[in-house]
């Protein structure tokens, strides 16, 4: 995950990690949804299309546009993205509620297919995705974000794989992102009282 400067999100009941602002959203976001593991494809298809818009921004951006994404992209159900046309494309690219890239648009439509084919070899893309990490979450224990890693071996072989399958926007950093969100790692830092939230 890119980081916001560090501000730290004010509670008077709560620590968090100190890449989240003051936003609800984000608020939000850090307390119900980073680092907890997911295994619902739909949703792993929704944070692989958004980790892949977030490239050379930052998450706080993205987040704001989730919910343009989600009625921009049909709730983010992959069958139908996977046919989108040159048509939609073009359509897409005036609608001011996503980031308005067109290698964006079209690598979320590349990966609609390529999701959808995995799914389609291994009985779902939770299935396909969770091996990179032997199943299990990776529960790291580290005391200041400066210690998060941007990549990991993890990260790496994931990426690698996804590429080779023909997957856009995908690189290692993007991965590891997206490792953190779908609670594939835990990156929680010490001081944060998530930290040890299952």
């Amino acid at each position: 995950m890119k980081t916001e400067p560090s501000v730290a999100a004010k509670s008077t009941s709560c620590a968090r990690c100190a890449w989240v602002n003051e936003d609800p959203l984000y608020i939000d976001y850090h307390d119900h949804e980073w680092g907890v593991p997911v295994h619902d494809d739909r949703l792993l298809f929704e944070m692989l299309l958004l980790e892949g818009a977030q490239a050379g921004l930052s998450w706080y951006t993205v987040l704001k546009k989730r919910e343009g994404y989600r009625r921009a992209f049909d709730g983010f159900d992959p069958h139908r993205i996977a046919v989108y046309d040159d048509v939609k494309a073009d359509e897409l690219m005036k609608d001011e509620g996503i980031i308005r890239n067109r290698l964006k648009i079209q690598a979320a439509i590349t990966n609609a297919k390529c999701f959808l084919k995995v799914c389609e070899e291994f009985g779902s893309f939770d299935k396909y995705i969770w091996q990179f990490v032997g199943f299990e979450p990776i529960r790291n224990r580290w005391r200041d974000i400066r210690e998060v890693p941007a990549t990991t071996k993890e990260s790496d072989a994931m990426s690698k794989d996804l590429k080779k399958r023909g997957f856009k926007f995908v690189g290692s950093t993007i991965c590891y992102a997206y490792m953190q969100a779908c609670g594939m790692v835990n990156d929680h830092t010490l001081d944060c009282d998530f930290a040890n939230a299952d």
